[in-house]
């Protein structure tokens, strides 16, 4: 092997390394499954290591980003023909609360909700809110204008906050204020 291979081979394992984990998280948030999440995370850093000798220093991170939403797309309109649900399937939310997990349990709501959004608007609010990306940066990761990334990010939270509020509504324990226990009741209100 070539000392050229071997040291483009040598950066591109550092940063599968070190941005690996990041972006399995964004997967399985754009997933919420973590089989899917591991592939769609795999196939992502095998289409960013064949075109790695043109991506720029300094900027893998987001090029290997983009390959993970654009293939998240393209495998999300393939398999369009499945049968879409209006609700996730029912699951014993009471007795998931009882226990010391309800962190674990929040952030499956979260991520069962985010399933419930259209492909844009999810994509915008991982990218916006979990990714911590700014509007431009997600507007470029996406190949979309700022104004639809500030049009699919509102509706996203707007449709998140009412699913928030009727999840709540429906199972929430007596005692137990849910997802937003920690938020001030002003802030409650206000929503």
């Amino acid at each position: 092997m070539s000392r050229r291979r071997e040291a483009r081979d040598a950066d591109f394992t550092a940063f599968m390394t070190e941005a690996g984990p990041a972006l399995l998280r964004t997967a399985w948030l754009l997933t919420g499954d973590h089989h899917k999440a591991q592939e769609l995370t795999q196939a992502s850093l095998v289409k960013t290591y064949v075109a790695w000798p043109r991506v720029r220093e300094g900027e893998a991170l987001a090029y290997a980003r983009r390959v993970l939403v654009n293939h998240r797309t393209d495998v999300w309109r393939a398999t369009r023909r499945e049968l879409v649900t209006d609700a996730p399937p029912e699951t014993d939310e009471r007795a998931a609360r009882r226990d010391a997990v309800a962190t674990s349990d929040d952030r499956d709501l979260v991520v069962r909700l985010l399933r419930t959004l259209p492909e844009q608007q999810r994509t915008v609010v991982v990218l916006r809110y979990y990714t911590d990306l700014s509007e431009q940066a997600t507007a470029e990761a996406l190949g979309i204008s700022v104004g639809a990334v500030k049009s699919a990010g509102s509706r996203g939270l707007a449709a998140l906050r009412a699913a928030l509020g009727a999840a709540r509504d429906d199972d929430t324990p007596p005692g137990d204020d849910g997802p937003d226990r920690d938020m001030s009741t002003r802030e409650r209100s206000a929503r």
